[in-house]
């Protein structure tokens, strides 16, 4: 029986063998030191529960970390508005 070889690419994409099935080797990029914030953890909640797609899309892309902290400080300068108006 022939051995298969422990890493392949094909279509760009980077494979690694474990067993008897070939794993893509998918990693999460670095993220920035700010934090998320009150706001993008709390719409993070919301894109779990209530838009599972849109949240697999932007963590299976990378984007969800800048998408949220973005989110963040826009709420967060909508905010300082509303106080300052009131």
């Amino acid at each position: 029986m022939e051995k298969l070889p422990t890493e392949i690419t094909e279509n760009g994409i980077h494979y690694t063998l474990h067993g008897d099935y070939y794993f893509p080797d998918i990693t999460i990029p670095e993220s920035d030191s700010k934090s998320i914030g009150k706001w993008g953890r709390m719409h993070r909640e919301y894109l779990k529960a209530h838009r599972p797609g849109l949240y697999s899309r932007l963590i299976l892309s990378g984007k969800l970390y800048q998408y949220l902290t973005d989110l963040n400080e826009q709420a967060q300068a909508c905010l300082e508005t509303i106080i300052r108006q009131m």
